[in-house]
């Protein structure tokens, strides 16, 4: 009898030592997890405008690659344009302007195959129809104080556009 209640008595402790150790376990990870709210709280985030300044700098970077037959440089910005807007739906999904954006996709799509097939001259209309579209969106989402239009001065002076 004695030896049941010792060994009885030894799983009682061993349960509650089980039982604290878990507790100091869930305690820790709490703890991780509530730093890492709050880290993630004070993470910097960029703002729409933020997303479409960026889009608006590689649009008339586009604009000249395109123009100065660039292939190469065009791809790469419409491959910009495309992620930068792919950013601003996935990093700001609780704004309702990032539900519109999509609009855009169809518009850069016939700039890649435009400039896969070095076309200068569909380039050109697909890329008023990507600026007329921005437009679109702008006003869909009430932002039409926001026009866009084909830049008519190269946005940097420190890049070269046309093809070497």
């Amino acid at each position: 009898m004695k030896c049941i209640l010792s060994l009885l008595f030894f799983a009682i402790v061993s349960i509650f030592s089980f039982i604290s150790c878990n507790d100091k376990k869930l305690n820790n990870l709490q703890n991780q997890v509530d730093t890492l709210k709050i880290t993630i709280e004070n993470t910097y985030k960029p703002g729409l405008g933020e997303f479409m300044l960026a889009v608006q700098t590689h649009h008339a970077k586009l604009w000249f690659a395109g123009i100065n037959k660039n292939w190469s440089l065009a791809d790469f910005e419409v491959g910009e344009i495309k992620e930068t807007l792919n950013n601003a739906i996935k990093f700001l999904p609780e704004r309702s302007e990032t539900k519109d954006i999509p609009m855009i996709f169809p518009d850069l799509d016939s700039l890649y195959a435009d400039i896969k097939n070095e076309n200068l001259a569909k380039f050109t209309t697909h890329f008023n129809a990507l600026t007329k579209n921005c437009n679109e969106c702008h006003h869909a989402v009430g932002f039409d104080f926001n026009k866009i239009k084909i830049p008519t001065s190269e946005p940097v002076s420190n890049q070269e556009f046309k093809q070497r």
